[in-house]
């Protein structure tokens, strides 16, 4: 990525770090192992998005002063770690749910349409010397991804007990973007 060599060293360092998560979940996603699965597609995908959210929680918590912001790292830290714990539980019975080849097709279409988007918004959100704001506008695409990564999932036939957690994650995670938003506005960060 272009950074701008106007950026403070604590800048760089966070940005330098950033690049890294994004380019190991990026990578972790899109090579994912798949299946005919739309279950077991959802949750493979989704535990390496939830890993970078953790890491870049853990990353704007070594640069922060901003209390509201810590307070939401540690919750991504703490719902996300739970998330991915869940979903691991209940992997092998999802196996076990088969979808036809058109769902696959249709679900994984779009699956890696959100991804792309998702990405492209991350890699390229805007990014000044306040850490605070470059996290933000980092995860609000983030989190955004994991909602309609969530809300595509449940339009198809899965495993009943994926249901209750792509719930979690869209409520969770909207209440989040709703909070990043406010904290983003307080700062006066645009």
């Amino acid at each position: 990525m272009n950074r701008s060599c106007n950026f403070s060293h604590v800048t760089n360092d966070y940005l330098a770090a950033f690049d890294c998560i994004l380019s190991e979940m990026t990578d972790k996603m899109t090579h994912a192992d798949l299946s005919d699965s739309i279950s077991h597609n959802f949750i493979t995908q989704m535990i390496p998005h939830h890993q970078g959210a953790i890491e870049m929680a853990r990353n704007i918590l070594k640069y922060t002063t901003n209390i509201a912001l810590q307070n939401l790292a540690l919750q991504i830290i703490t719902g996300q770690t739970k998330s991915i714990s869940d979903m691991r539980g209940i992997l092998c019975r999802c196996d076990a749910v088969h979808n036809c080849k058109e769902d696959l097709c249709c679900y994984q279409t779009r699956t890696g349409k959100i991804m792309h988007t998702m990405f492209h918004e991350m890699k390229h959100a805007c990014s000044t010397n306040c850490v605070n704001c470059n996290f933000i506008r980092e995860m609000i695409p983030h989190h955004c991804g994991a909602i309609a990564m969530s809300e595509n999932t449940l339009r198809y036939c899965i495993c009943p007990e994926l249901i209750p957690i792509l719930d979690s994650i869209i409520r969770s995670q909207r209440q989040e973007v709703q909070m990043m938003r406010c904290i983003l506005q307080r700062m006066e960060c645009r």
